[in-house]
Parts: C-alpha cells; sequence; structure tokens
C-alpha cells in the first residue's frame, strides 16, 4: 500500500543512503532518491500490481530459458527492485516496477545501472506524461539499454500496449547549432498490442516471447 500525501512524514528535501535505511521500512519502501532528492512512488491500482507480476514472472521465465541456453551469460529478473546509478553509494536510484540483470558474481548485492539490461514501467491511465518521460530520462542518463512502458486501458482491466526502448547513445544529424536537451535518448524499436498481435516477440536483450494469455488479468 502506498503512502497518501497526507500521511507522509515531514522529511528534507534531500537524504543520503544512510538517511533512508535509518526510516522505517513502511515509509523508506515508498522513496526513491534522485541524486540525493526525495522522490515519492504511487502505488498504482491492484491492476497495476498484477499486471507487474504477470510480466515478471514471464521475463523470469525466458531469462531462465536464455541462461540454460547459454550459461556463459547469465540472466536475472525481478520485479521493484532498487536500481542504483554510480559505482558506488546509494543516494541515486530508482525502483522500476520490473527489471532484467546480468547475474552478480556474489549474494546480495547491490544491483548497479551497468548489471541492468532491462527496466520496465507499468503504466496506469492515472500516470502523467511528465512523470513517464522523467522516469524514462533517468534511465537513458544511467545507460539501461532496453526500457519497457506496459500501458493499461483506461476501461478495461487489460494491457492496451507494451513498447520496447532502445538506447540511443549518438544523436541523429541535427540543423546546425542545436543540440540535444540529453546525451542519450530511447527510440522504439518495438510495439505490441492485443488487438494485433499474438504476443510480445523480440530477441534483445535476449529471445523474448510473451503470448498474451500469459498476461491477462
Amino acid at each position: 500500500m502506498s503512502v497518501p500525501p497526507e500521511q507522509r512524514p515531514e522529511l528534507p528535501e534531500y537524504l543520503t543512503g544512510e538517511d533512508l535505511e535509518r526510516l522505517p521500512e513502511e515509509i523508506a519502501a515508498h522513496i526513491e532518491l534522485w541524486d540525493g532528492r526525495v522522490v515519492w512512488r504511487r502505488r498504482g491500482p491492484a491492476e497495476h500490481q498484477a499486471f507487474m507480476f504477470n510480466v515478471t514472472s514471464a521475463l523470469k521465465q525466458r531469462a531462465r530459458r536464455a541462461t540454460t541456453e547459454q550459461p556463459e551469460r547469465c540472466w536475472r529478473a525481478d520485479l521493484e527492485t532498487n536500481v542504483f546509478f554510480g559505482q558506488t553509494g546509494k543516494s541515486d536510484f530508482m525502483t522500476p516496477d520490473f527489471v532484467v540483470y546480468r547475474c552478480l558474481s556474489t549474494p546480495y548485492q547491490d544491483i548497479r545501472a551497468d548489471d541492468v539490461v532491462l527496466v520496465g514501467e507499468v503504466l496506469s491511465p492515472s500516470n502523467t506524461q511528465s512523470d513517464i518521460e522523467a522516469k524514462k530520462a533517468r534511465y537513458a542518463s544511467g545507460g539501461i539499454p532496453w526500457y519497457w512502458e506496459v500501458t493499461l486501458a483506461r476501461e478495461a482491466s487489460a494491457i492496451e500496449t507494451v513498447r520496447a526502448y532502445v538506447l540511443e547513445t549518438e544523436p541523429g544529424r541535427l540543423p546546425d547549432g542545436v543540440r540535444p536537451l540529453r546525451r542519450a535518448n530511447y527510440l522504439v524499436a518495438g510495439e505490441w498490442a492485443p488487438s494485433d498481435s499474438a504476443g510480445i516477440e523480440i530477441s534483445f536483450p535476449f529471445a523474448i516471447d510473451i503470448p498474451w494469455s500469459d498476461l491477462e488479468f
């Protein structure tokens, strides 16, 4: 359950990772730190949780299959797991709805953006475009190669579309004197909807084929 705005404790605008660890778990679990700035995470409706779980479960199965077929390349998929930016420290992180990353060498390590190959968010009708773009920009600046958006339908407990974005680190040709606002951006590399496809099918970061029946509410 998310913390309603009226029940959120009064906190400084900025915290360190150590400060966050000293907060009660029921509070800290709903906070991200963006370069140390406190950002409260919003918890969506039951559909959000259900589709987040279903997508993660499907990705876990495909990651396990890919690892079995190519043991030298080991993958894991999890849901609502902190992804820390930078090589050290815990004051800059986000918590995507689902994440795919390279298997870590020892247990209980923090997941760093360099280890991550895919992050994703389940977008409920209440998500604002500004929030969506802000998250996407931070994932891109962290160098995460793939970003997925799972958009839910407004009038039904169902997925409307799934979009896969690939990271572009070198901008295309621009008019003289024009510079991109950000050094890295995402480009749409795949789009699927139940109305026009049998499921999600893409070859990156490993072979993924998910029928819509695996994702039903």
